[in-house]
């Protein structure tokens, strides 16, 4: 099974060579990379958010191996969604699911379910993987979960479960929760909010960003990918997050009234 570009063209270049070249202009030069846990980025179109997106992934020595957590936009699907089988197409090519992974976390996590249905029109992840192909070419593989709970046990048990398998399969493997910050409010008013978002982020408190989301109406969609990928990192040893770039989209479209904010992060040893 191949699941074929749902935004191609909407929020990145649909022609190969513009889409190598725009992924390259947003890589930021970078003197050394480095190996991450967990990555938080964003996921809106390129124009407005891939400059964050590539601050972050040229940070990174990136591995063979990703899972890659999003939140669920279009309400297919259940709470809990993986593909276990085939490929995702980009205008880059196939990027091949990671069988082994995959097929280890729905047996650590009863929760999850095989459904193609919820990822069949996420962007969230599509966005990701023009980056990870440039990066780590034929070779990169992602295990692909939708979330569509904001659940804090769930989500726990599904961070847990993760570092469960990545201790038992392969420990290099990175986790990426696909997210943008809040939306739809004024400039000044989103950076307070994600403000307090982040401050959680950094802390390596994921309890303490579920509540905080909660408790301040910041409409961080994917706050629950955050709290699964931040639960697992420190299980597997993590112990710091750098906030590499923050913006909004009133940074690009100029308009300061209703904008989405971005953060990029990265979460190490």
């Amino acid at each position: 099974m191949v699941r074929r570009p749902a935004v191609a063209g909407r929020f990145y270049p649909a022609e190969p060579d513009k889409l190598a070249q725009s992924v390259s202009e947003y890589l930021e030069p970078t003197q050394q990379r480095a190996k991450a846990a967990g990555l938080i980025v964003p996921h809106a179109g390129y124009m407005y958010s891939g400059h964050v997106a590539g601050a972050v992934y040229a940070r990174i020595d990136l591995p063979q191996r990703n899972i890659i957590l999003c939140p669920n936009h279009t309400g297919f699907g259940t709470p809990l969604s993986i593909m276990k089988h085939g490929a995702w197409e980009t205008p880059l090519g196939d990027m091949q699911i990671d069988e082994e992974l995959a097929e280890a976390l729905v047996t650590a996590d009863p929760h999850l379910e095989d459904d193609v249905s919820a990822h069949r029109f996420e962007h969230a992840i599509e966005v990701q993987l023009p980056f990870l192909q440039h990066l780590a070419g034929t070779a990169a593989r992602l295990v692909p979960v939708t979330i569509g709970t904001s659940n804090l046990n769930r989500l726990e048990e599904l961070g847990r479960a993760l570092a469960k398998v990545l201790l038992e399969v392969d420990r290099s493997t990175l986790i990426i929760a696909s997210s943008d910050m809040n939306h739809y409010e004024s400039d000044a008013v989103t950076r307070v909010k994600d403000k307090k978002a982040i401050d959680r982020i950094l802390a390596m408190d994921p309890p303490g960003l579920h509540e905080i989301v909660r408790q301040e109406n910041i409409s961080m969609c994917g706050y629950g990918p955050a709290v699964a990928m931040l639960t697992a990192a420190k299980l597997l040893g993590a112990t710091r997050a750098e906030l590499v770039k923050y913006a909004t989209s009133g940074d690009v479209s100029l308009d300061f009234d209703h904008v989405v904010g971005y953060a990029g992060v990265i979460v190490s040893d």
